[in-house]
């Protein structure tokens, strides 16, 4: 019965003995170690099948996949809708009222908007010198952190799997898709009536993604290029509009001038609007989660993805221009509408222009699903095949329909869960809220390792990568991620208590720090106090399934220690066929704590 069962169970991979004799010779593609040491940390030799080349991880990274199991679909033109569809939702528009209503002046809120378009450029910079040194691995920010942090060992990977896998919720989008199909169908719905058509969409959403992985790509790229078209046609509109073509808008100037009347000098509310422009270009980095899908993925992102953020940054100005020439500052900033409705009804009317643009927009907002879903998977997927996870296989798995299956499973369950737990109001905005504070924890941790990635590569003489970031935008993307972690305690104009829920207004970043302490302890637990008090070590091995490669966490004990290192290499696989049985050797997870070992 044993071998019968490992005849399905993930296999350790072997490795032939190897001596590195090239230590001393020049850095060329053919003559580089396999290994170069840094202290206690160990740089591997990699390389993936997607054509990027060789490159060195330190060796607590998961191990590279030479053939995706995902495969290689996602070409030139899913890059740019990936990163399009998750950057244009719904907030170009609702967003531009708020954000006139809040710099006082159509000038500053065109500087805001321009402003928010460096700093996606900046962003986007970064983030592509990050995958520049590891392009041979999906998921973004979950690589990125644990290659700048490799010590203490798995301490990343821990915190930003807790906190990705419990806030890996997207029921607030959900709920806006909801809100426009009750708008098409001209009635107001209950509370349940929203939620139930929230979880039907959000569903139909993850069965999309779920049964093909290719088609699923095909559908962002159609719907990105229609909500593309729309904001082009809105932006034309905007232009015929100054022209004086059109009779509803007798003096489509008088926005432009002076265009500066009114504006604010309130800093929280000012802070508040950047803080919106932020997050209204955020999604560039959405190509980031699919790099080992793609083929030559460096020079492919950094032109077609170069070419996203460029598309959405001329367009949000663009369609910003629009609403101010077609719409009365005042009536623009104080309407109760989206911007969008409120500049479609002045141009061509209410009625079926109306109607027209909630199906533009609600096909906006799924696309944005897809892409956030397509997106969150492979980063769930990557924290799954670090081996910090419970249920490793489940994780990583491709199998049946050759897409990432349990983490797809995990954001439905998370989203449902979010949509019918916490009633409307403070309970909703709070839980919403929470997730925005340890989010911008890590971004500031990422950012700030790019700096140690580079002085680590640069003290090792390991070759420069294919990207380098200006310093300037690396600076500027610095300062973004402090100034989005300091401005929410800067308490609002109406005291602590005016904020967007009843009770403090800061509570939400509290408890994401809170949550942030509580992953420090469960990992000293974990990795230090049982260890010491059961005597044994925690190491790395590595498996395969059916070509998902992925670590597995095993408890040695002390008196085994030194033949399993002297088996393993520095990334964990064998050096040589194991004797002892497979079932010897149980897979720890933080939640197995008593498994064999």
């Amino acid at each position: 019965m044993t071998s019968l069962l490992s005849r399905f169970r993930p296999k350790p991979i072997v490795q032939p003995v190897t001596v590195d004799s090239n230590a001393d010779r020049p850095y060329t593609s053919d003559s580089e170690p396999a290994v170069i040491y840094d202290g206690n940390l160990a740089f591997t030799r990699v390389k993936g099948g997607n054509g990027s080349g060789a490159t060195y991880q330190e060796a607590v990274g998961a191990p590279v996949e030479s053939n995706s199991p995902l495969g290689y679909h996602v070409g030139w033109l899913t890059i740019i809708f990936l990163n399009v569809n998750q950057m244009i939702g719904t907030g170009i528009f609702s967003t531009p009222g708020n954000i006139l209503k809040s710099t006082g002046s159509i000038g500053l809120a065109l500087i805001y908007w321009a402003i928010g378009a460096i700093m996606a450029f900046a962003g986007f910079g970064t983030y592509l010198e990050l995958a520049s040194y590891f392009p041979n691995r999906s998921g973004s920010e979950v690589v990125y952190l644990e290659q700048a942090y490799p010590r203490p060992k798995h301490f990343f990977p821990i915190a930003f799997a807790v906190q990705s896998v419990i806030l890996s919720f997207s029921s607030s989008k959900a709920i806006v898709l909801s809100q426009y199909v009750w708008r098409i169908a001209g009635k107001t719905p209950t509370n349940w009536e929203m939620k139930g058509v929230a979880i039907a969409a959000y569903t139909l959403a993850v069965i999309c993604v779920v049964v093909h992985n290719k088609y699923s790509l095909w559908a962002v790229n159609i719907l990105g290029a229609i909500k593309v078209a729309t904001l082009v046609f809105i932006s034309i509109t905007g232009f015929v509009v100054l022209g004086g073509n059109v009779s509803r808008v007798p003096n489509p100037g008088v926005n432009f001038q002076n265009s500066f009347q009114g504006t604010t000098r309130n800093g929280n509310i000012l802070s508040s609007a950047l803080v919106s422009i932020v997050f209204s270009y955020s999604g560039y980095s959405n190509a980031f989660n699919v790099v080992n899908e793609i083929k030559n993925p460096i020079p492919s992102i950094k032109k077609h993805g170069f070419i996203s953020v460029l598309i959405v940054s001329v367009l949000y100005i663009l369609c910003n221009i629009a609403y101010f020439a077609a719409v009365e500052k005042h009536d623009f900033s104080q309407s109760k509408e989206i911007a969008a409705a409120v500049f479609f009804t002045r141009v061509f009317g209410s009625g079926g222009a109306e109607t027209a643009l909630n199906v533009l927009v609600l096909l906006s907002a799924y696309g944005n699903l897809l892409a956030v879903l397509i997106g969150q998977s492979r980063l769930i997927r990557e924290i799954g095949r670090q081996g910090v996870l419970p249920f490793t296989p489940f994780w990583v798995s491709t199998r049946p329909f050759g897409t990432p299956l349990g983490p797809y499973l995990l954001k439905w369950a998370m989203t449902f869960l979010m949509i019918v737990a916490p009633p409307a109001g403070d309970a909703f905005q709070f839980v919403i809220s929470l997730k925005t504070y340890p989010d911008g924890m890590f971004n500031l941790a990422m950012a700030i390792g790019v700096y140690l990635i580079r002085r680590r590569r640069n003290r090792n003489k390991i070759p420069p990568s294919e990207f380098r970031v200006w310093d300037a935008f690396l600076i500027f993307f610095n300062l973004i991620q402090v100034y989005i972690l300091a401005m929410p305690w800067w308490p609002p104009e109406g005291g602590p208590y005016a904020g967007d829920v009843s009770f403090w207004y800061a509570t939400y970043c509290v408890t994401g720090i809170a949550i942030m302490v509580a992953c420090a302890l469960y990992y000293i637990a974990w990795m230090n106090i049982i260890p010491k008090l059961r005597g044994y070590k925690i190491r790395t091995e590595i498996l395969d399934d059916n070509g998902a490669k992925f670590h597995r966490l095993v408890k040695v004990p002390i008196p085994e220690l030194k033949q399993w290192d002297a088996e393993h290499d520095e990334a964990g696989q064998l050096r040589q066929r194991p004797v002892a049985d497979f079932d010897s050797e149980l897979p720890i997870t933080g939640l197995d704590h008593d498994a064999k070992h």
